[in-house]
């Protein structure tokens, strides 16, 4: 659900127009009635698609130094080797979203894990930074549908509102979190395993895409849109001109939301900010542990396992409060269904946790102290980040209904991994000039800057619902 089918946001004019007599001999595709077996089929390879799309992003951290000495470049620019995967993450699901309601989702499927193997082993074997940056670029840019359709390929096995859907959903969400989190780690075992070749951080990432790709051969299409349909019987409408109006409908409509509408904006830039100083954390890292306490890349790579922890953690929070807090206002609402802010009550949570881990790992490093106490931090920073994110977008999704918040997630996605991609360059100049506690402590008051938005938005949702005009009516007096 991390980022839900901007597809969803297609130009209606344009469907509407479909011959409806040749659109409705079309036979149906209804993935829901499929056998068990086959929708954990379907389920497990989007979600392992998620995870090592964002995977591949960090696990070149620890190739860092290595690429600063064969391209004889600075820290900065070798950083970029991250910046440019994130771009591509970050503009790669405008077109690939609304392009899998035009040509379904299998197909997409296979062009990402192909792209995924074709760039990163083209990453591996460049022999100049410039080739480097644009193979991971591409890499990000095309493998990003994994990303962007996962979420309505899950809901097309499950189906929207059940308690499977929900689940699987979770699951997937935690492939763009895991993803990157273990990156680092992996990444630095592979550079210990072969000599400090970096060029394995990138093979890896092509050899475990190999055999995703075969089972992806054998996925079925899940989409049941009628654009299908539209281009196998309709002989009126330009191929080209409808796909150009599908992505115009889907990135208009996605820039028109987080402009103009204050729910999507203020979750946008909490999320995003979260999101991006999870990668801040993986750059800072290298400086703080080596600096302080000696470590090497394989032991900075295990110090983000207290990540993961939070993550874990956040997802029992997140289960936990629904079946407490949640359940209690259902119990009370009318049709049992509370009003969409009642999702917010783990993302009030999470705001709290998040600035509690940020100035815990900004103040706990001194050199001579123990090690455990700054890696610990990460277990709540992990929390909150995560728990913050899974509230924000249940909450887009009840407020502004599957279409609508659609494109109001696709705009989250993109802004998401923008700052991702943005944050790693300025951290370790941020902790060379201002040192490694008020470094850190900008991260932690910015954090502080944002924990109310959560709260208002608990208070004042409904009023700002009332007057959205992306919202009807009808929902809003839920």
């Amino acid at each position: 659900m991390s980022d839900l089918e901007m597809q969803k946001d297609v130009d209606k004019s344009n469907i509407s127009k479909v011959d409806s007599s040749k659109a409705d001999s079309s036979k149906a595709i209804n993935a829901t009635s499929w056998s068990l077996g086959m929708k954990i089929y379907h389920t497990t390879i989007p979600c392992f698609l998620a995870f090592l799309i964002t995977f591949s992003a960090s696990v070149t951290v620890p190739a860092t130094s290595a690429l600063m000495i064969e391209f004889a470049v600075s820290r900065t620019v070798a950083i970029l080797s991250e910046t440019m995967y994130m771009l591509g993450l970050a503009f790669g699901p405008m077109v690939m979203a609304p392009l899998s309601e035009f040509i379904g989702r299998r197909w997409l499927y296979i062009a990402t894990s192909s792209s995924i193997i074709a760039f990163a082993g083209g990453a591996g074997a460049a022999r100049n930074f410039a080739t480097y940056l644009v193979c991971r670029f591409f890499c990000g840019c095309l493998g990003s549908a994994g990303v962007a359709i996962g979420a309505g390929t899950i809901l097309d096995v499950w189906g929207i509102g059940t308690k499977a859907g929900a689940m699987t959903s979770l699951l997937f969400i935690c492939g763009p979190f895991f993803g990157p989190s273990l990156g680092p780690l992996v990444g630095a075992y592979i550079m210990n395993e072969y000599d400090g070749d970096w060029r394995w951080t990138q093979w890896v990432v092509a050899l475990i895409g190999a055999p995703v790709f075969i089972l992806i051969l054998f996925m079925k299409e899940t989409s049941d849109s009628r654009i299908q349909a539209t281009t196998k019987h309709s002989g009126r409408f330009s191929t080209v001109r409808l796909a150009l109006s599908m992505l115009k409908a889907a990135v208009f409509r996605s820039m028109a939301m987080l402009t103009t509408e204050a729910i999507c904006f203020s979750l946008t830039l909490y999320t995003g900010y979260a999101y991006a100083v999870v990668f801040s954390y993986f750059a800072s890292a290298t400086y703080v542990y080596t600096l302080d306490y000696g470590f090497d890349s394989r032991h900075i790579g295990l110090s983000f396992i207290s990540v993961l922890i939070g993550y874990l953690l956040a997802c029992v929070t997140y289960l936990v409060i629904e079946k407490t807090l949640y359940a209690r206002a259902a119990r009370q609402a009318p049709n049992r269904r509370p009003a969409p802010e009642h999702r917010l009550y783990s993302g009030m949570a999470g705001s709290i946790f998040l600035p509690i881990g940020l100035f815990w790992y900004a103040w706990a490093a001194n050199p001579g102290g123990h090690w455990a106490v700054v890696v610990a931090s990460g277990i709540p920073f992990g929390l909150g980040a995560f728990v913050l994110f899974l509230s924000s977008m249940i909450y887009l999704v009840e407020s502004y209904g599957a279409g609508a918040a659609a494109s109001a997630i696709a705009a989250n996605g993109s802004f998401r991994y923008l700052l991702g991609a943005v944050f790693p360059l300025f951290t370790i100049q941020m902790y060379e000039k201002l040192g490694i506690h008020w470094a850190g402590s900008v991260f932690a008051f910015l954090s502080l800057g944002l924990l109310p938005i959560p709260w208002i938005l608990f208070k004042f949702g409904h009023h700002l619902r009332k007057n959205s005009r992306f919202i009807s009516s009808s929902r809003v007096e839920e």
